[in-house]
């Protein structure tokens, strides 16, 4: 059996378990709920959720994010991508933050795991998904996507992303705009599977980009690749570059 901990909303397993508890209940006083439901209240539970994140990950180091479908089955050759992409990142000295399910996720915090690696989770409440899955060593689960986006951006380097659906398609999204409008910079965004993702790189390009709606710089903001080596290589460029001092800032124009 795994060792594995409960600390308040953060799972910890294997080496990550820590002997130190927190008993901290609030005590019911039986009066009327409906307080519970109002948005002062809500205010009170999103901030708990970034406090626990902040807390969780301040310490995670250099780590890179890794998306892709929760419908990714075991048997598909994207599931041995993302295994393969989890493991060269812990071998290039990085931590490795997916969210947290099954899938595509669950072979990339595999491959970190067994590589000897930290591998996190970032889970989100949804009506199909109940848990993380076994490979994530530090796992956090929040109710809101907003302050697990955050998370995602804060503590990752990179984004590499596989193939996926409407939930790798929002965070893919949210990465280049965040990077177009440089809310952060040296910031590489990688697909993985260039059938996959050709598609979309096609239709940017000749309706979007032709239509005046994006520029050519911002197409430039993606690689596209099948190589697990070179998207780990763009990994490190950007955390040697980083390391060298922050980027100047540029006009980039309209994101929209």
């Amino acid at each position: 059996m795994v060792r594995a901990k409960f600390k308040g909303p953060v799972l910890q397993r294997r080496a990550q378990v820590d002997g130190s508890t927190t008993d901290q209940r609030l005590l019911d006083s039986r009066g009327p709920t409906d307080w519970v439901h109002a948005d002062p209240w809500r205010v009170l539970r999103i901030q708990a959720e970034f406090v626990e994140g902040f807390g969780a990950l301040a310490e995670l180091g250099p780590a890179i994010a890794v998306f892709g479908s929760a419908r990714t089955a075991p048997d598909h050759p994207s599931y041995e991508l993302a295994e393969r992409v989890g493991r060269r990142l812990v071998e290039e000295g990085f931590a490795v933050i997916t969210g947290g399910g099954p899938g595509a996720m669950e072979a990339a915090n595999k491959g970190a795991s067994e590589a000897g690696g930290l591998s996190v989770g970032l889970g989100i409440e949804l009506p199909y998904e109940d848990q993380l899955n076994d490979w994530v060593d530090v796992g956090v689960n929040f109710r809101y996507f907003f302050a697990r986006k955050t998370m995602f951006v804060k503590y990752s380097q990179g984004f590499l992303v596989l193939p996926g659906g409407f939930g790798t398609f929002d965070e893919l999204f949210e990465a280049l705009t965040l990077v177009q409008t440089q809310k952060v910079t040296r910031f590489p965004i990688v697909l993985m599977g260039v059938d996959y993702w050709s598609g979309l790189i096609d239709w940017l390009r000749g309706t979007v980009l032709a239509d005046g709606k994006i520029g050519e710089r911002d197409l430039g903001m993606l690689t596209l690749t099948d190589d697990v080596d070179e998207a780990v290589s763009l990994m490190t460029a950007a955390r040697a570059a980083s390391a060298a001092g922050p980027e100047p800032v540029t006009d980039r124009g309209d994101p929209s």
